[in-house]
């Protein structure tokens, strides 16, 4: 009976970093009236005007997205009559691309403006649009980890690296983005974005035959 190659298994990991050039934004309306009709009606008009501003700004509609919408009636608690309905609450989500961040902060505040009161600025992310190339240097940052240590290993054990017998690799990641430089501004200028750079990760298992 042949022996069972004698192997090792290692896992690498790396990332690589870029200026980001894509920012995902989530925009909400909410619309509190006192009538179920009023509040879906206005929420409406507050929404399809954001959309009006942000295509004025150059956004496409495929980058707009309505990603929620919801109606429903607000209760208080009285005593002696219990739950009575205060008002009506209609609210939506968009969720905006904007690939042009050098101008970004104009386009965030055009459509605040535009929404007015019920407008709610539910955060932003910064990200790729194509993540492929830095992906591809975080990838051989971690085939590069694997192969070191790999070879530290096999030089410890008084032995050097055959072939490549297997090659796995898990889903790169982006790491959040700290978006704690949005500043406020003098007066009633938007606030700033500052990109700054955006952190992709990568891991791979590898296993090396081992040559005598």
């Amino acid at each position: 009976m042949a022996d069972s190659p004698r192997i090792i298994s290692v896992t690498g990991s790396g990332s690589a970093e870029a200026a980001p050039d894509l920012l995902t934004l989530s925009i909400g309306v909410e619309c509190r009236r006192e009538n179920v009709g009023t509040a879906y009606g206005d929420a409406g008009k507050a929404s399809a005007a954001i959309t009006t501003a942000l295509r004025e700004h150059g956004v496409g509609s495929p980058d707009i997205t309505t990603s929620g919408l919801n109606v429903r009636a607000e209760v208080n608690w009285q005593e002696g009559r219990g739950q009575t309905v205060s008002g009506y609450l209609a609210s939506s989500v968009l969720s905006v691309r904007i690939r042009e961040l050098a101008g970004s902060s104009e386009i965030i505040a055009a459509a605040i403006a535009a929404g007015g009161n019920d407008v709610r600025l539910n955060g932003l992310e910064l990200g790729f649009a194509d993540p492929s190339t830095v992906l591809s240097r975080a990838r051989e940052a971690a085939w590069q980890d694997a192969l070191t240590t790999a070879q530290h290993f096999a030089s410890l054990a008084g032995v050097e690296l055959g072939k490549a017998v297997s090659i796995t690799q898990q889903a790169g990641f982006q790491a959040p983005v700290p978006v704690a430089k949005m500043q406020r501004a003098v007066s009633a200028e938007p606030l700033t974005v500052e990109a700054g750079e955006s952190s992709v990760s990568a891991t791979v298992g590898v296993v090396w035959e081992l040559i005598a």
